[in-house]
């Protein structure tokens, strides 16, 4: 069996780069000869259902209202920001990291809190400078 490169997200979770397939593109936009000869786009692409991940990862990131996440639970991440295919691989890499460690990430919960009356008062007196400074701003004439 071959062994294959690991890649860390967390202290806790990695991945075997075999997980992640690659495809590489031509770039768009403006570029001349040389661009329409090289593939220098990366494409990432991860499934998430089938993949090592633990099943709390799997579950956030399915959930998580992200573009590059598809509804059939692929993770598509396309960098072309660099002439280097190399570069724009990399990049692409350091993005998916970023990606699947940021469900890992428990929030803080918000406790709510209620505003100071000193609070109340700075807001509705600057309401009413506002308002007043755009009652000057009106030209009433007399008729």
């Amino acid at each position: 069996m071959p062994k294959f490169a690991m890649i860390k997200i967390s202290n806790r979770v990695e991945l075997q780069e075999n997980e992640i397939e690659w495809q590489f593109i031509r770039s768009s936009g403006a570029g001349g000869q040389h661009l329409n000869k090289v593939s220098t786009a990366a494409q990432l692409i991860f499934d998430i259902k089938s993949s090592s991940l633990p099943e709390y990862y799997q579950e956030r990131l399915l959930n998580k209202a992200d573009h590059r996440i598809t509804k059939s639970g692929k993770i598509i991440i396309k960098c072309q920001a660099s002439r280097s295919q190399d570069a724009n691989r990399q990049t692409a890499l350091e993005q998916f990291i970023a990606l699947v460690a940021s469900v890992g990430e428990v929030q803080k919960k918000r406790i709510p809190t209620r505003a100071t009356k000193g609070s109340q008062t700075r807001r509705l007196e600057s309401k009413k400078q506002k308002g007043a400074t755009k009652a000057m701003r009106q030209q009433k004439t007399d008729y």
